[in-house]
Protein backbone atom coordinates (compact mmCIF):
# COMPACT_ATOMS: atom_id res chain seq x y z
CA UNK A 1 0.00 0.00 0.00
CA UNK A 2 2.76 2.13 1.04
CA UNK A 3 4.58 2.09 -2.22
CA UNK A 4 1.39 2.46 -4.68
CA UNK A 5 0.04 6.08 -2.41
CA UNK A 6 4.43 6.53 -2.67
CA UNK A 7 4.09 6.13 -6.96
CA UNK A 8 0.56 7.79 -6.91
CA UNK A 9 2.08 11.04 -5.17
CA UNK A 10 4.95 11.24 -7.50
CA UNK A 11 2.37 11.06 -10.48
CA UNK A 12 0.47 13.67 -8.76
CA UNK A 13 -2.50 11.99 -8.26
CA UNK A 14 -3.30 13.56 -4.51
CA UNK A 15 -4.42 17.32 -3.97
CA UNK A 16 -4.96 19.40 -0.71
CA UNK A 17 -8.74 18.14 -1.67
CA UNK A 18 -8.67 14.92 -2.67
CA UNK A 19 -6.10 12.74 -0.92
CA UNK A 20 -8.66 10.50 0.55
CA UNK A 21 -6.11 7.12 -0.24
CA UNK A 22 -3.24 9.03 1.39
CA UNK A 23 -5.16 9.61 4.70
CA UNK A 24 -6.62 6.04 4.75
CA UNK A 25 -3.57 4.47 4.20
CA UNK A 26 -2.09 6.93 6.88
CA UNK A 27 -4.49 5.64 8.99
CA UNK A 28 -4.40 2.05 8.59
CA UNK A 29 -0.72 2.12 9.55
CA UNK A 30 -1.30 3.91 12.73
CA UNK A 31 -3.29 1.52 13.44
CA UNK A 32 -0.87 -1.38 12.86
CA UNK A 33 1.53 0.28 14.90
CA UNK A 34 -0.82 0.52 17.85
CA UNK A 35 -1.50 -3.21 17.55
CA UNK A 36 1.70 -4.15 17.53
CA UNK A 37 2.72 -1.94 20.47
CA UNK A 38 -0.98 -3.85 21.94
CA UNK A 39 0.99 -7.05 21.00
CA UNK A 40 4.00 -6.53 21.97
CA UNK A 41 3.19 -5.54 25.54
CA UNK A 42 0.92 -8.86 26.23
CA UNK A 43 3.37 -10.81 24.89
CA UNK A 44 6.75 -9.98 26.76
CA UNK A 45 5.19 -7.58 29.87
CA UNK A 46 2.72 -10.36 30.56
Amino acid sequence: MLFVILIRSIKGHFTPEKHFAFEGVAWYWHFVDVVWLGLYLFVYWM
